[in-house]
């Protein structure tokens, strides 16, 4: 899947979470999340896009440049 990092940086400061409580609630790594972010990490597993989608509490594909079918 490939993530949109400015998508997810947006909604997570809209909800005034830090890296930290992201990581938290993710259970993945700070350093990960902000490349993430950053668009350094072109393509990630569901199941990362899945635990980011749920800990924002947003659809899966608000925060990917792919549409659910």
């Amino acid at each position: 899947m490939k993530p949109n990092g400015p998508a997810v940086r947006a909604i997570r400061q809209a909800r005034n979470m830090s890296l930290r409580e992201l990581q938290a609630k993710t259970g993945l790594h700070r350093g990960y999340l902000s490349r993430l972010e950053r668009e350094l990490i072109r393509d990630t597993g569901e199941e990362q896009v899945r635990k980011v989608a749920t800990a924002l509490q947003v659809p899966r594909d608000l925060i990917t440049h792919e549409e659910m079918t």
